[in-house]
């Protein structure tokens, strides 16, 4: 048990073994601070994790997926829970899910405690976006603090952010002996040579090309130079890109000559590594090719242990080498990086001159200075205590509840082989006689895309390539599409009549809206042009689907007019049906509601938005009224039962109510919003998604919690028990929509500029009184 006066500090941060400089910091900051403060000191860490392998030790306590927005509400009530008596952030935005990090501030303004952030970038012509994410971490934040003088007044003056609430703390520097860097020669077998370093994780922005462009002239100079790069491929460079970038610098050593003078090592060095190759160095090289870098832990090791250092004028460069400390070059100017260099090289008094101010500069901020300071701050005794005044919950508070189940692949991949995606099950078991359809592989390139984007993981991008290779196969060379497959592979002939063309051209709107690799675009733009020409023969609901597609097509290539011309086509087509079967007592395109029946005012809510045309919007609003007047039962969703489905003036089939239509409303749901502005969508959205975990006519779920699967319908005598493709596509694109919404409902519980119409719009305003039990149950549950 902790002593009573010891102060728990909570850390957000990256950290070992994740390899990352922000990572090595709160290491750092988290050791010297516990040496300040001896046994007054209680660190936990709530370290963002970017690799499922990494296996984290003490201090780390809990840990935040990137992009998973649940994860950190969670962190929040963790951090609550613990007790602690300051959180100390360490700010970059790359590091945090949402626009610009944005995620972070879910979780800074539900905590309890005093809130230290370090922020590691200021950008000074920031987007919008990147300028209201920082801003609302400052807002929340008892202490800001930056690591020069410049942050202070780039945060007083484009932020305004308050000078009382900023403080300075410098990077800290190792504190080591000034040393003769013969004996490190010597350990890696370079004497004789004059060394020169550039260390830290790779990646174009280093400038390193530059460097070796200055080799040739160097040498000439100084025939013994070698330079050498430390330090391995920056993880998300390797990700996106490979080792692409480290290939083409080995290339241009190659093509200069340069094989005996340079040397790569890639691999990330801990700190007493990187201590032994900077004390084995000559001089220190950093040529960044951009100004706005505000800190830089590897610049700050090279001045703590007196290197001559030659860099471009970075903003940390600029203040760290700013008095004598070292020389500063032009960008991307390999010229005067070699005279800089060879300078340093034949001048002693200038090489020692250039060591003695570095090392000298770097005793005002070494580690343990740094640990003081920062302990100095989270030991204040006037830190206030945050509390969050109790007040009744908006509605958008009570729909951003996250109380739904985590989204998992478990159940797909049970449905999955190396052909595709089987249609059926029995129970949970995959029924191999039905085989596959490209149905329901297009809903599964569609739900892994949306997957992907919010948890960018392997696994999802892998079955994402599976389902995408059949739905391509599926696409014959005239631009029409195949729907049933056997289990050998053989395609159906004569298959029914079926959507699959249109639900294949949405599956390739929603990957070139959101692709996980720009690199898939070229393959699915030709598959959709190649298609596009047979929109105009399909079903309406493949003309829906159609448009979905289309206007995702748009926001990738907005000046697409065939496109433009196509979806207007199949639009008008929906309102001329409309009209066509419409009646004061029936607002539908169709004399009977069947199947997928929200995919239609769905399609019109979208065409109308891409277009900002009211004819669509006034047919849309009309028809979704319609459908949610005759989809809500006693304050739940009540889809129509395909057993008998509903005819105009006949009775509402009340079974079996199928997954796929709660889906349908889910997201025609948020289209709804997205169109009109009314959060009332969004919460009647929220009450769909219940159907799934029980609020339906028999008050049982549908979402089977121990399997990760969905049944396949609510029968009349409870849930049918077989979980096939359709139901858990269906559940699953149903919980992904409902995450997405929920970035919208936060942003309207913080009171953010969104537009918001005060009023109900007309055509939705029976519905809302029809689902007023509804509201008043789930005051009462918050009253509880």
């Amino acid at each position: 048990m902790a002593k009573s006066s010891t102060k728990r500090v909570a850390f957000i941060s990256s950290f070992l073994p994740r390899k990352c400089g922000i990572a090595t910091f709160c290491s750092d900051l988290i050791e010297n601070t516990a040496l300040a403060a001896k046994d007054d000191f209680e660190p936990l860490v709530v370290a963002m994790r970017s690799d499922n392998e990494l296996k984290y030790n003490d201090p780390v306590k809990f840990e935040i997926r990137q992009n998973v927005k649940n994860d950190y509400i969670c962190a929040a009530d963790y951090i609550n829970f613990s007790h602690v008596d300051v959180v100390s952030v360490q700010h970059e935005f790359g590091l945090f899910g949402g626009d610009a990090g944005s995620y972070l501030n879910l979780l800074l303004k539900r905590l309890k405690a005093p809130v230290v952030t370090t922020l590691h970038t200021v950008l000074d012509d920031p987007d919008p976006v990147y300028y209201k994410s920082l801003v609302d971490v400052c807002n929340t934040s008892h202490k800001v603090i930056t690591m020069n003088e410049r942050g202070i007044s780039m945060l007083r003056d484009i932020y305004d952010v308050s000078g009382k609430k900023v403080q300075l703390i410098p990077h800290g520097i190792p504190d080591l002996s000034f040393v003769d860097n013969n004996y490190y020669k010597h350990k890696f077998g370079m004497e004789g040579r004059r060394t020169i370093l550039t260390f830290g994780l790779l990646s174009k922005n280093k400038g390193v090309e530059v460097m070796l462009k200055a080799m040739p002239a160097i040498i000439e100079a100084e025939p013994s130079a070698l330079y050498i790069i430390l330090g391995m491929t920056h993880p998300s460079v390797l990700k996106h890109d490979g080792e692409s970038y480290r290939f083409s610098l080995q290339q241009m050593v190659k093509e200069l000559g340069l094989q005996e003078h340079v040397i790569f090592h890639n691999r990330f060095v801990n700190d007493d590594e990187l201590r032994n190759f900077l004390c084995a160095a000559d001089i220190y090289v950093t040529p960044y090719l951009n100004k706005e870098q505000l800190t830089s832990g590897t610049l700050s090791f090279a001045v703590g242990t007196g290197k001559a250092v030659v860099s471009t004028p970075y903003w940390a460069a600029m203040e760290l080498l700013a008095k004598g400390q070292g020389k500063l070059v032009r960008f991307g100017d390999s010229r005067q990086t070699a005279e800089a260099i060879t300078e340093i090289l034949q001048d002693d008094s200038l090489f020692y001159s250039l060591r003695r101010k570095a090392y000298d500069y770097g005793r005002s901020r070494t580690w343990p200075k740094i640990g003081q300071a920062y302990w100095k701050l989270f030991n204040a005794k006037r830190l206030p205590v945050r509390v969050t005044a109790k007040v009744t919950p908006s509605v958008t508070e009570r729909v951003s509840n996250l109380e739904v189940p985590e989204p998992s692949l478990a159940h797909l991949k049970r449905l999955t082989d190396n052909t595709g995606l089987y249609q059926h099950a029995n129970f949970t078991v995959p029924n191999r006689i039905h085989g596959y359809c490209t149905d329901d592989n297009a809903r599964a390139v569609i739900a892994m895309t949306k997957y992907y984007a919010q948890y960018p993981e392997a696994e999802a991008l892998d079955l994402f390539d599976m389902y995408l290779s059949f739905v391509l196969h599926s696409q014959k060379n005239d631009g029409s599409v195949r729907n049933f497959m056997n289990f050998d592979r053989s395609w159906v002939k004569n298959e029914p009549v079926n959507d699959a063309f249109g639900r294949v051209l949405w599956a390739f709107g929603t990957v070139m809206a959101k692709p996980p690799s720009p690199s898939y675009l070229s393959v699915i733009k030709d598959c959709f042009d190649k298609s596009v020409k047979h929109i105009k023969k399909q079903s309406p609901r493949g003309m829906a689907y159609s448009i979905l597609g289309m206007s995702d097509y748009l926001k990738q290539f907005p000046g697409a007019s065939d496109i433009k011309r196509q979806l207007t086509t199949a639009a008008d087509k929906l309102v001329s049906l409309y009209k066509k079967n419409s009646h004061p007592d029936w607002q539908w395109f169709e004399g009977e509601l069947t199947y997928d029946n929200a995919v239609l005012p769905h399609a019109l809510f979208v065409a109308g938005s891409t277009f900002e045309d009211a004819k669509y919007l006034e047919v849309a609003e009309k028809t979704c009224e319609f459908l949610l007047e005759n989809t809500f039962s006693d304050g739940h969703f009540s889809p129509v039962g395909c057993n008998g489905w509903y005819k105009r003036r006949g009775t509402k089939a009340t079974f079996d109510q199928q997954p796929l239509e709660a889906l349908s409303m889910v997201m025609m749901l948020r289209d709804a919003y997205n169109a009109t502005q009314n959060s009332g969508y969004l919460t009647l959205q929220r009450k769909v998604f219940d159907w799934f975990l029980g609020e339906n006519d028999l008050h049982l779920p549908v979402y089977n919690f121990r399997t990760k699967g969905c049944h396949d319908a609510l029968v009349p005598g409870g849930v049918n028990v077989n979980q096939g493709a359709e139901s858990m596509l269906s559940f699953l694109l149903s919980l992904l929509a409902i995450v997405e919404s929920y970035a919208v409902v936060d942003k309207m519980a913080e009171g953010d500029d969104i537009p918001q119409k005060t009023k109900e719009p007309t055509p939705i305003k029976s519905t809302f009184a029809k689902v007023n039990l509804l509201k008043k149950k789930a005051e009462e549950a918050v009253r509880k």
